[in-house]
């Protein structure tokens, strides 16, 4: 999976983020640390971890992904990444 899309809401500062869905590569989502839930409501699983963006980024960088975008969307944060 050479693309990773990486989330936070409200706080980019603290965490949590979000890493991946229920189909993410289970061994990166082991690497970060990362936690499968399924939020009340929602029809889908998806990867989480407590720390914040800066944080996961930086994991993700030692793992040869690199950011190809980011945006804002109302109050969460995006970001695109791309692994070579």
């Amino acid at each position: 999976m050479p693309y990773l899309l990486v989330s936070t809401q409200i706080r980019m500062e603290v965490g949590p983020t979000m890493v991946g869905d229920e189909h993410s590569d289970p061994s990166l989502m082991s690497f970060l640390g990362a936690t499968k839930r399924n939020m009340l409501g929602n029809h889908f699983w998806e990867y989480y971890v407590n720390d914040a963006p800066r944080i996961v980024l930086n994991k993700l960088e030692s793992c040869g992904y690199r950011v190809v975008s980011m945006t804002g969307v109302g109050q969460t944060l995006v970001w695109c990444l791309h692994k070579e």
